[in-house]
């Protein structure tokens, strides 16, 4: 199993912030109980609280497509408020490709690491 790492980026529509505050708070409550592989789920804001940025870090393609699944309407609903613009990166399996292709999220594989 691969580790796969995102960042969401989002706009968050004018007079959405406190429902984004509301919804956002639900999904890390959710991955909290429900998502196991879900190594990082951080929310980063503005100070004008306009922009946020979403780090992810699963142990794996499957866990993220679990995290997905868990999301579910809470998503939905954060993406009726918000612009998004996404990346991961790592070695996706072709099911987490499609799904993240069908967010728009660009992906990138490794290429070089201090670590190897």
């Amino acid at each position: 199993m691969s580790r796969v790492q995102s960042i969401a980026r989002f706009k968050i529509h004018p007079g959405k912030t406190d429902e984004f505050k509301r919804l956002s708070a639900n999904c890390v409550e959710l991955a909290r109980a429900r998502d196991p592989g879900t190594l990082r789920y951080d929310i980063f804001l503005n100070d004008e609280e306009t922009e946020a940025i979403v780090y992810e870090e699963y142990e794996s393609s499957e866990a993220a497509l679990k995290h997905f699944e868990n999301m579910g309407e809470n998503a939905d609903a954060i993406f009726q408020i918000v612009d998004m613009e996404g990346e991961t990166w790592g070695d996706p399996t072709g099911e987490h490709r499609k799904a993240l292709e069908d967010h728009g999220v660009r992906i990138l594989r490794p290429f070089m690491r201090m670590s190897e």
